[in-house]
Formats: structure tokens, sequence, C-alpha cells
């Protein structure tokens, strides 16, 4: 049969015409640990995406619905994604930490019709289910290593998946600017948003392949951050796909496995974010730290101090860059520029400058905003459901990104901090009033003020996040209790790593917290403080 009519920038296309070409090419690993692994080639992409837009349509999901898709990094992931563009349905990744009031936020915002979840995490979807108005279908995959049984409630999705027949479903969609997925931001200054991201993307992925990750054939790429971050679809998941270089994946980030899965499947690249790296380098010391195939690390926010020797102990190289989901992009080759530098733009492709609140450009050294435009075609910001904001964002044709930041006379670039707020951890920018609204609702609790310090990892830019407390009259304040409510209502980076407990914050004229006094009083070791790792 012609595949003719097929548009390979359409990444449910392209796999349909490498299915034909190349069906038994394996292209992806899921490694399970003690589990074993899931081996994927191009057929089973191919034949599993049609599956479950088969099931798409049986539910009456189609061009332009909305589904989420809430799960660790599982094959399943990546059929839902195809499927999804295969009848033009946009898919909702959903970060599988989140749970509570942002898991809600997120499904309703985007007005999801499904979700598809696995089963880790089903307990946190049931207990925001009855308030998802828009959703009318759940399917969850159950794997067995998990322990957990299938749900009568709830369709297996493994049964569609498993079925011996499935009819092929034609490509229905042709528009490369047709949405493919909404990725929602970490929402620092109000409620996440979400980022509509078209089919055409995948060009951008594949120039930023060619010029910056430059793979080989004979390269194995490997990632443990979630395809719901623009990181591991940006780094691994679409530049495998596309380039037919094998990737390893596993369900979530191990420090402490990282390089024995390296060992596994000699992966000569990985992927790492923020304090990341400095949790792997934290590790003991082993004879056969130097002895893995891993040449480049590709990392956005290495902490300066550790750079030079995280790469002389794994005997590794640093490619850092820079980039965002709604867009803009920097990088900075192996051996190349400075240290600390998260780089500069690709010549010919984009324009980056630092301004300051006028839009004037500042001199070298000063801190300003950076903002970009692209040379070639539109610079713009899709926000769902925010016209307005999404204006705002490419106001006079530049993306405000929102970071500041100062160049060197050279031209190199360094993060200094987000704007209006320095608090990022792992390269998630936090929202301090999210974390207030949920430990401020533990009965104990009569003020709360969330704060950030120099982060213990030296990662640049990042925090350790702080959280002052004082208690309501006559009660006291109990941290096991507040850590355990953290850990239920709140995703990994925005549970403190502090908590500071005080009769009273000090505060101003106008009843604001004094941050600059609270970190004055702050000490990692001192009277009222609690830290994160004595309790979870």
């Amino acid at each position: 049969m012609s595949k003719a009519h097929l548009n390979q920038v359409i990444a449910s296309h392209f796999v349909e015409i490498k299915a034909d070409e190349s069906p038994d090419k394996p292209i992806f690993i899921f490694e399970k640990g003690s589990n074993g692994e899931d081996l994927i080639t191009f057929k089973d992409l191919h034949i599993n995406a049609n599956k479950i837009a088969r099931w798409f349509i049986d539910n009456d999901i189609g061009k332009g619905d909305y589904f989420a898709i809430y799960m660790r990094n599982h094959p399943e992931f990546i059929y839902a994604l195809l499927g999804g563009i295969v009848v033009g349905a946009i898919a909702v990744p959903i970060d599988p930490r989140y749970r509570g009031e942002r898991l809600k936020f997120i499904i309703n915002n985007s007005s999801a019709k499904a979700v598809l979840c696995s089963g880790e995490c089903l307990a946190d979807l049931e207990a925001a289910a009855h308030e998802l108005p828009t959703v009318k279908a759940i399917a969850v995959v159950y794997y067995p290593e998990q322990g957990i049984d299938p749900s009568a409630k709830y369709e297996a999705l493994n049964e569609t998946l498993e079925q011996d027949n499935w009819k092929r479903v034609a490509q229905q969609i042709m528009d490369v600017r047709h949405p493919m997925q909404i990725i929602y931001t970490s929402g620092t200054t109000g409620d996440p948003k979400g980022v509509l991201i078209r089919n055409n993307r995948t060009g951008l992925y594949s120039i930023i392949t060619q010029i910056v990750w430059k793979y080989k054939p004979q390269d194995i790429l490997y990632s443990g951050l979630s395809f719901a971050h623009g990181n591991a679809q940006a780094v691994t998941l679409f530049p495998a796909l596309y380039t037919g270089t094998k990737a390893v994946f596993s369900q979530r980030f191990t420090k402490s496995r990282i390089w024995e899965i390296c060992r596994k499947y000699g992966c000569t690249t990985f992927s790492l974010l923020g304090g990341m790296m400095a949790a792997i380098y934290n590790e003991p010391p082993r004879p056969d730290d130097r002895d893995n195939p891993v040449k480049t690390v590709i990392s956005a926010g290495t902490p300066r101090p550790i750079w030079e020797a995280f790469e002389k102990r794994f005997d590794v190289k640093i490619l850092e860059w820079y980039g965002s989901v709604e867009g803009g992009f920097a990088y900075k080759p192996p051996g190349r520029g400075p240290i600390g530098s998260f780089g500069k733009g690709i010549p010919g492709v984009m324009e980056l400058k630092v301004v300051d609140e006028s839009d004037r450009e500042v001199k070298a050294g000063v801190t300003g905003e950076l903002i970009f435009r692209m040379l070639k075609g539109e610079t713009k910001v899709d926000y769902l459901g925010l016209p307005v904001a999404s204006k705002e964002k490419t106001a006079g044709g530049w993306l405000r990104t929102g970071d500041m930041v100062h160049r060197d006379e050279k031209g190199w670039f360094y993060f200094d901090h987000r704007k209006g707020s320095e608090l990022r951890r792992a390269g998630e920018f936090i929202q301090p009033e999210y974390v207030e609204k949920i430990i401020g609702e533990h009965p104990d609790v009569g003020e709360v003020s969330v704060y950030g310090i120099t982060a213990a990892s030296g990662a640049p830019g990042e925090s350790d996040l702080v959280a002052a407390i004082s208690p309501l009259e006559g009660k006291t304040i109990d941290p096991a209790a507040i850590y355990k409510r953290c850990k239920e209502e709140l995703t990994a980076n925005f549970i403190p790593t502090y908590l500071q407990v005080l009769d009273e914050l000090p505060k101003t004229i106008s009843e604001k917290p004094l941050d600059r006094v609270l970190r004055e009083k702050f000490s990692r070791k001192g009277e009222g403080i609690y830290k994160v790792d004595d309790y979870l």
C-alpha cells in the first residue's frame, strides 16, 4: 500500500511509514529492573497506537477532543500519544507525581474527556475522580509487578492492547499545524498554563538533534525523566524515534541505578535536570565510576561547583542547554565556552537578547530578562484558553521567558534567577502560594510563608524550599504531620526541604511576612528547623 499521502513530520504518519519499511527494528527499551524489560519495535508502535486510536473512536473521542495521560514511563504512554495523533485527539500529559488540587486543575482546565493511567497512579486519580466533571472514560494499564488488582470500575487498557485482531484506523490528520498535545507549565506566578504543541514541533526537534545533540547511529540514549516533561520528549523520545537511534527508558529517575543501567544497555548519553546531577554526584564514590559507556551528559542546570569534578569522576563531557516548553533555546557544546554558562542560541535559527524593564538591551554583565525571537517564521505561544496571556507572552514579536540572566563580553549566557521568584528545584519553578495553601489547610497551622534559600546542591539558580510556620493559638506544630500532608498533596519538588517553626511570623506593616527576617533567623541546624530527610 502506497504511503505517498503521509507526512513524516506528523509522528503517527512517520511511525506508519517505518512500520512498513522496518517493522522489526527495536527502537525503545523500557527497563524495569528485576522485572525485566519491554522491547518496542516500529511495528509495536504502529499496531498499539492503532488499537488505542480505535478505543478513542469507540469512546467518542476524536478531532479536537482532549484526553489525559497520567502514568509513569510505560510503553502505553507513547501508544496513547500516537493514537491520539492518528484521530486528532489532543494529549494532556500529566506528571505522575501530581496529585490532589494540581491533578484536578490540569484535568478540569483541559476539559479532558478521558484519562489513561497506569496502576501506580490509580489511587490518586480515584481520589480526585468525583471532581472531574468532563471525564467520561477512564482506562487503566495494570502491571503484575505493581501488585495492584484490576478494578472492576475501570476498563483495563491491557485487554485492548492484547487483542490479536485489530482494525487499522486511517490517519485522520494531514495538517502539521494541528495540535498533538498540551504540556502544562510549572505555574510560577499563578495556575499552570497549558501550552499547545502542534504536530510540526517534531520538525524543530529534528533540527536541534542534527545541530546540537548530534546523535550517531551507534549511540544508545537513556532517560529516566517523565514523558510528561518537555525535556524527555525533546532530548530523547522524539530524537530517538526520528533518527532510529535506540533509547532506553526507566519508569522514573534513579540516581542509585543510573550507571548500572547505562552499563547494562551500553548507553552513551543521558539527560538530566538541575539538582539531579548533584544527587548522582553525592552518591558514594566507587572504584568503577569511570568504567561506563557514557560519553555525553545532556544537562539543563549543571551545578557549577561540581561541573568539572563530575566530568572527571565519571569520565564524561557535559552538554549544557537551556529551553522551555513555550520556546527559546541555547546550548553550550561539550568542552567549549566557560563553565557555568548555558551557552548561546542557534545561529540563523533564533535571536536572543537580555533586556531591562523598558525592553532596552543591557550591557554585558548586567542581569535582565531573556527574550528571543525566531529568525524564520512567527514567534508565537498558544496558552490553552488564555488569548490575552498568549499575546502578552510574545509582545512585540519577542518571547518573554521570565528568566533573569546575564551574558559575558563574548556572548555566553548565564542563568541568574526566575523573574519575581528565585524558587526553582530540579528544573521546575515552584509557586510558593500553592505550597502555602496546602500547608495552611492543616488544622494546627496558623500562618505559613514559603521562601527559598541557596540550594545545598549548588545547582545554579536553584533553591531549597523553606516553609516558615506559626501555630494556631492553643495548638503546636507536629513536623511529621505537616510532612505527611505535604507528601499526600504535593509533588515531590514542591515539598519543603525545611520547616521553620516560629511562635509568630515577622511581618511588614501591611501584614506581609518578612522573608528577609525569616532568612536571617534561619540556620540549617538551628532550633525549630526540621529537615524533610528526617521524616520522609
